[in-house]
């Protein structure tokens, strides 16, 4: 990879482990059509941000755009130092598999995959022996409260517990950063909250860095920073309580 880019200062607990600099991307659907523009956010190390908004305000794009699933037209996205732009399609693929955890609305598991083997399956293709894959997976399993369910096949799982096992394989690779799309937008209003708690416990325990999009109102009352957008832009950042009154963590994941 390349050089290591300057972070902005004075941001986040200690450097920024996520930043953006002016990040636009626009669509031409008989006009121009910015989704996102001009987006200037910084996530610190061991943060839960919110990006809240209506629908269709760029959340979900912003979100592409973090990933490195989408190439904006102007401005980049910085993570643990490595600036998208310097990056080709191989590079950001590797980027998103050492780096970046997604946990999706619909969860994307495999079907025909249990539990223990759809969170096996992001380590293995980082050539982790198999054996080591599996310790770890039943780790997580453990840690998500599904270690009686890893032989299960997603359909034979409620909506809450394929939704633990897509946060357990968005944190196999040990990621500098969780990006999450609505991940409570699927379940019914009990099991949301669950999954919202779930959220903080690994922040707060693990130490996991957190970037959530959602229209749920809980789920950003408990974030460190909500960032607030509108036709594509952020319109406010509001830092909440909770995470002007909490330590910083130490590097429990060897980041």
């Amino acid at each position: 990879m390349t050089d290591r880019a300057t972070h902005p200062e004075g941001t986040g607990r200690n450097h920024p482990v996520l930043w953006t600099s002016n990040l636009t991307k626009t669509f031409f659907l008989g006009r121009t059509i910015y989704a996102v523009k001009d987006v200037n956010i910084a996530v610190g190390p061991a943060e839960f941000a919110a990006v809240v908004g209506p629908s269709g305000c760029g959340k979900s794009t912003l979100l592409g755009l973090l990933g490195g699933l989408d190439r904006p037209v102007s401005g980049d996205v910085v993570l643990d130092g490595q600036r998208y732009s310097e990056l080709n399609e191989n590079g950001l693929a590797l980027l998103r598999r050492r780096k970046i955890g997604f946990v999706f609305q619909f969860f994307n598991l495999i079907s025909h995959l249990s539990a223990l083997e759809n969170v096996m399956l992001p380590m293995r293709f980082t050539g982790k022996p198999s054996r080591a894959c599996r310790t770890k997976a039943e780790q997580l399993l453990k840690i998500v409260g599904l270690a009686e369910r890893k032989t299960h096949l997603p359909l034979q799982m409620s909506g809450g517990e394929q939704q633990r096992v897509a946060i357990a394989r968005a944190l196999a690779n040990d990621p500098a950063l969780v990006l999450a799309d609505e991940p409570t937008g699927n379940l019914d209003t009990r099991t949301g909250g669950e999954m919202i708690h779930l959220f903080e416990r690994l922040n707060r325990d693990m130490g996991q860095t957190f970037v959530v999009v959602s229209h749920d109102p809980k789920l950003a009352e408990v974030a460190d920073v909500v960032f607030r957008m509108k036709d594509g832009e952020i319109v406010e950042s509001t830092r909440n309580a909770r995470g002007a009154e909490r330590r910083p963590r130490g590097d429990e994941h060897g980041r």
